[in-house]
């Protein structure tokens, strides 16, 4: 049975490639569109190899509004979008922060403009745990405070939510389930789609596999000196197919009217803090691989320590986190490896 089409924005990235997967595997038919400014087309062949079927591609920018009309022109079927589409290194958009909010923002005002004119009503938003900045107290809820942002990417989603919220209470046809994502690792099990940053990844896990098969000489590993039991940072690590299936839940929410808000937001993450040096060991038990690495001085924009409280997730959204952390770490494993025998890197 065919659900209805979903537009993915960002679809052949890390999470739009998983999310496109799972919406296949649930009976809705997917149409990417991509840049494929952080992304290969190559992609689209594992989503095929994994669900039989090949999504509807458009190569295009989404700040682009010729383009992204013509796409609401030729696909007037569309229910639904998840947006994936934006930049999203948080030590690049230190030094990038213009890029960051030219992309981010212009692709959230395009889709949210045109939404209402071909009767799209709901809409997905990839948000983050940065927009909690530094919190005061762990693990985090939905209503802990918003932080000023520690980087412009961590602001691009601050003001991202802003906006979506200004949109739907200004009385738009539109619905939004807005999910902050804390650390998203892994690769699908089949090992035919994963994490491939294109040039040299600015996410730790893809550097971290890379150096273990040995592309990279080592991993930095940003400071040792902060207040947590090992001096590294902490982060709630989820599992990417555990966070794509929660997009196909927030869609069918909307679709389905199952909630009377307008506008919900929801924590993803596992609801457990592991340091860099623990994720460090976790991968190292799990493949039976060392990680050569070394201290370096502390990142500019990077928060000591966040991790989710998954609470109303699990109970209202209906989802949670099953992937253990070694699970999690083998699978991007196998992805790095799948690629080396592609001939990849």
């Amino acid at each position: 049975m065919n659900k209805g089409r979903i537009l993915v924005t960002g679809g052949t990235g890390y999470i739009g490639s998983h999310t496109t997967v799972e919406l296949i595997n649930a009976g809705y038919s997917v149409v990417i569109i991509d840049n494929l400014s952080n992304s290969n087309r190559e992609v689209l062949d594992g989503i095929k190899n994994i669900t039989g079927v090949m999504p509807d591609f458009v190569e295009a920018d989404c700040t682009d509004m010729v383009a992204l009309t013509a796409l609401f022109d030729k696909y007037s079927d569309i229910k639904g979008i998840i947006n994936f589409a934006a930049s999203k290194a948080v030590g690049e958009s230190m030094y990038k922060p213009i890029l960051y909010y030219r992309n981010n923002l212009n692709t959230l005002l395009n889709l949210l403009d045109l939404m209402p004119k071909y009767g799209v009503k709901g809409f997905v938003f990839s948000s983050s745990c940065t927009v909690y900045g530094e919190p005061d107290v762990n693990p985090v809820t939905e209503k802990s405070p918003i932080k000023k942002a520690t980087s412009p990417y961590g602001n691009t989603k601050q003001i991202s939510e802003d906006i979506i919220t200004d949109v739907v209470n200004s009385g738009a046809p539109i619905k939004s389930v807005i999910l902050r994502y804390f650390n998203p690792v892994g690769a699908h099990p089949s090992a035919e789609i994963g994490e491939l940053p294109n040039g040299v990844p600015q996410n730790l896990i893809p550097y971290l596999t890379q150096t273990a098969i040995g592309i990279r000489k080592e991993l930095s590993v940003f400071g040792d000196d902060y207040d947590t039991p090992d001096g590294s940072c902490i982060r709630d690590f989820i599992n990417v197919v555990d966070l794509a299936k929660a997009h196909v839940m927030a869609i069918e929410r909307m679709l389905e009217d199952k909630s009377d808000k307008k506008i919900e937001i929801f924590n993803l993450g596992t609801g457990v803090g592991l340091s860099v040096l623990e994720l460090i060991s976790a991968f190292e038990r799990a493949t039976g691989v060392k990680v050569p690495h070394k201290i370096v001085g502390r990142r500019a924009g990077d928060i000591v320590k966040v991790w989710a409280d998954p609470t109303l997730a699990n109970t209202v959204l209906g989802w949670k986190a099953e992937t253990s952390i070694e699970d999690t770490m083998r699978s991007a494993w196998n992805w790095q490896v799948k690629l080396r025998e592609r001939g990849v890197m």
